[in-house]
């Protein structure tokens, strides 16, 4: 019988080797639960999570377009957007 040289599966790792460490402020802000009881509701939100503020975020608008125009900008790909945005920029010369 051949023997079988690949794994069963992945090899386990421990997923505290990919732990956060808790700061003062975290511990501060958490909510404090007694059982299932809510002793103190979180305060404040972490801003250390996600994605960093943009110093120009963009602005959401319901944007009415020809169906052939955005049939063109989405046969471009992922971006289309953006590339929507950009030609916008272009013609308004900004």
């Amino acid at each position: 019988m051949n023997e079988n040289t690949k794994p069963a599966s992945e090899p386990w790792t421990d997923p505290d080797d990919d732990y956060v460490e808790w700061t003062e402020e975290m511990f501060r802000t958490a909510a404090i639960y007694k059982g299932d009881q809510l002793v103190r509701p979180a305060t404040g939100t972490l801003r250390s999570l996600g994605r960093p503020a943009s110093p120009n975020p963009k602005k959401q608008v319901t944007l009415r377009l020809d169906p052939d125009v955005i049939e063109k900008f989405r046969a471009t790909g992922k971006g289309w957007q953006s590339r929507i945005n950009a030609e916008l920029r272009k013609a308004l010369g900004i």
